[in-house]
């Protein structure tokens, strides 16, 4: 086996010198006395020029540090990182790493430093990159918007590139100009000169098809104005959207020769995208807020955003006076109906073209239901009014040609106004509200204006509101349950939770006023998903004392039914309490089956697909078709107390209620007669085949404890007996 060679001075020299990483060797003066090819390389200096020189010029860092600790021994350890300035002024990174090594011995032994140094500019550039792209998504992460992302951008960039000023030239679809997001170490007059043109299609088309051509348009018109200010170059990158559309440009100035290599363009390519990731996220929000604003079909304010409007033009009034005009189509339900939800949506979006050709710039103009119509009109009063009105009835009145059909139009219109009605959006909303069906009781194609409220209105509603408020912050509403029994066997199949409200001072409030206050303030959300909460935890309760209740039913609004997230609500709840969505029936008034919007019928199909009941109350006292009522995924149909009082004495009473029976046995639902008072009427839904009775014969709504007691004693049996034939009729519960 052959010896290893000795390691020599002729060997090692050579090694050291063909090294890839650059190294040099200093004496314990810090004279250079060794240096290999490439660290001749990294400086862009001749061995000659390398020889000799003092090692703290070439390597700055290396003087810092020795001066700070008195010796050269300090900087033997860890590696670090250090920018080398190459002869011909360009940068480079290095990794740097020193060693202390003795030569010789005894009074003949010499001290050395061995210098390593790795060229790591590609990684660091690398880094930094990674470093901004952190920063900037965790920037959009929170709530801040295009111009101070853009500010931060800027402001990286100029720290990553000595002397350097970075700008971010936006387009705009509001302007034809560039928007430019940038520091404040960009001169403003070079800012004003950018802001002040734009580009042409033809330039988005070049810019689109030749990445190259944004150096053009941020340098070529303005180099001679940057150059006078100090910024003598430019590297720049389009910024394109998702859509292959160009955003806009951002650029890079430097205010001496680049000594930077292709860093400077490699930082720019980085930054566009992160650019368009904050201008499609600034997109998205412009989008969302659009979306809570604005009505989608027709681009006009939603209702959310009328009250808004509303308070707007309150606060800043003074002393001026403006009317708020609520237009209602006659029959558009007939319409959508005949011609199909598309032609439907076509007739909307062409009232909402009627209404701007009357409009003027300073009004205010929503659609704030499914054919409900705000126009707000600043300083109109008195005979303005009517002129007003005229205008809008003569508008609306011109024959719509949809869907190859000339359809005839009228409307009903209400009127209130400012301050006469009220000194909120709410009260002025209501009085239009009042007045339009006012309006359309005097007859078609007419208008109505509210008279001034009375003084004592607004602060009664606004005291209850406020008691409201507090009462639902603090659980003080109760629910009573009113039984529901089988009309031949008199089994308890349910019951019908009912919100109630004592109030300490108020005394007891009736639901009917409670709950239109809830509805006008809001608070009819909250509500609904307190009694659907407190109705779960009943079922259970009652389960674990033996107490057997089949079905709870829970009254809600059409509010409630406009939120998507109701479906998830009802889940999360039935899974919390361990019920099956069979113990829960959901009641809806016709007012939501009226509303065809795709939203409300997804909701209600998405809460019937649960497997819980959803029942119409209230049947047959609103304006619902019968063709809307065979789309629904209903369970159930609740025939109003209208109906059932002098049910017994009225054959055409009789009639219609066998005509409502029937055509809910052929849909497979289950119709429930409410209002029953007296024996005969129950013999006489019970002769017409009636599912379900709810009414005083068999009980008044019940505390929950009152409930548990009314099934020990034996229940609806119980109830008959107990009232007797001879029952006569009582006074209606408001539910």
């Amino acid at each position: 086996m052959r010896a290893p060679p000795a390691l020599t001075a002729d060997i090692l020299l050579p090694a050291l010198q063909q090294a890839m990483d650059g190294i040099i060797i200093f004496d314990h003066d810090g004279r250079v006395v060794f240096c290999n090819h490439a660290a001749e390389g990294l400086w862009g200096l001749t061995h000659t020029d390398m020889m000799g020189r003092d090692a703290t010029l070439l390597i700055p860092a290396c003087a810092g540090q020795a001066a700070r600790t008195g010796g050269l021994d300090a900087l033997v350890g860890a590696a670090r990182e250090m920018a080398i300035t190459r002869a011909d002024g360009d940068y480079v990174c290095a990794e740097l790493s020193i060693s202390k090594v003795r030569a010789g011995k005894g009074d003949a032994a010499q001290v050395f430093y061995i210098a390593t140094l790795k060229n790591v500019t590609e990684e660091t550039q690398r880094r930094k990159i990674l470093i901004l792209q952190n920063d900037v998504v965790q920037a959009l992460t929170g709530d801040i918007g295009m111009a101070e992302i853009g500010g931060l951008i800027c402001r990286k960039v100029e720290g990553f590139v000595p002397d350097s000023v970075g700008i971010l030239m936006v387009r705009d679809d509001t302007r034809p100009e560039w928007r430019v997001i940038c520091t404040s170490a960009l001169p403003p007059r070079i800012r004003t000169a950018l802001e002040s043109g734009g580009p042409s299609a033809v330039d988005l088309e070049k810019l689109a098809a030749t990445p190259s051509y944004a150096g053009r348009l941020a340098w070529d018109s303005y180099q001679s104005l940057c150059r006078s200010l100090g910024l003598q170059s430019c590297y720049a990158a389009p910024v394109m959207g998702a859509d292959g559309q160009v955003g806009g440009i951002f650029a890079l100035y430097l205010r001496g020769a680049n000594h930077l290599g292709a860093w400077p363009q490699r930082l720019v390519g980085a930054c566009a995208p992160f650019c368009a990731l904050a201008m499609e996220q600034q997109a998205a929000r412009t989008r969302i807020t659009r979306l809570a604003r604005f009505d989608m079909l027709t681009g006009l304010l939603n209702r959310s955003a009328l009250h808004q409007a509303l308070t707007d033009a309150i606060a800043r009034s003074g002393n001026r006076r403006f009317a708020v005009f609520m237009l209602d189509i006659d029959r558009f339900h007939d319409i959508n109906d005949a011609l199909g939800h598309i032609h439907g949506d076509e007739f909307l979006m062409e009232i909402a073209r009627r209404l701007r050709s009357v409009a003027q710039d300073d009004y205010i103009l929503s659609r704030s239901g499914g054919d409900e119509f705000v126009m707000v009109v600043p300083d109109c009063h008195g005979e303005r009014i009517a002129n007003v009105a005229g205008d809008l009835i003569a508008a609306i009145s011109r024959p719509f040609h949809i869907a190859r059909n000339m359809i005839g139009v009228t409307c009903c219109i209400g009127v209130s106004t400012f301050p006469a009605n009220g000194p909120d959006s709410e009260s002025l909303l209501s009085h239009a509200d009042a007045a339009m069906r006012q309006a359309r009781h005097d007859g078609c194609c007419g208008f109505h204006v509210a008279s001034p409220t009375k003084s004592h209105a607004t602060p009664d509603r606004l005291l209850l509101g406020a008691a409201l408020r507090d009462t639902v912050a603090h659980h003080g509403l109760e629910l009573h349950y009113q039984p529901q029994v089988h009309t031949r066997t008199l089994d308890l199949t349910g019951v019908e939770a009912l919100a109630r409200w004592h109030h300490p001072r108020l005394g007891n409030i009736f639901p009917s006023r409670f709950i239109a206050v809830a509805e006008e303030t809001g608070q009819i959300e909250a509500i609904g998903q307190w009694a659907l909460l407190e109705a779960c935890r009943q079922i259970v309760k009652w389960d674990r004392d033996g107490i057997h209740v089949p079905t709870v039913a829970v009254n809600l609004s059409a509010v409630h039914f406009r939120n998507q997230t109701l479906p998830a609500y009802i889940d999360a709840l039935l899974k919390d309490h361990g019920l099956s969505p069979a113990r829960l029936t959901v009641e809806i008034t016709e007012s939501v089956t009226m509303d065809s919007s795709h939203e409300t019928e997804s909701v209600l199909h998405a809460v019937r697909a649960l497997g819980c009941g959803l029942s119409m109350d209230d049947f047959g006292t609103g304006y619902s078709s019968l063709s809307r009522l065979t789309r629904l995924p209903l369970t159930e149909i609740k025939m109003d107390r209208s109906f059932i009082h002098n049910f017994e004495h009225d054959t055409n009473v009789q009639a219609v209620t066998m005509a409502v029976i029937g055509i809910g046995r052929r849909l497979g639902m289950t119709v429930v007669g409410e209002g029953v008072e007296t024996a005969e009427q129950r013999a006489l839904l019970e002769e017409l085949d009636c599912d379900v009775m709810q009414g005083y014969l068999f009980a008044r709504p019940l505390t929950p404890r009152k409930m548990e007691q009314w099934v020990r004693d034996g229940g609806g049996p119980a109830a008959i007996r107990a009232t007797g034939a001879a029952s006569g009729p009582h006074t209606s519960a408001t539910s």
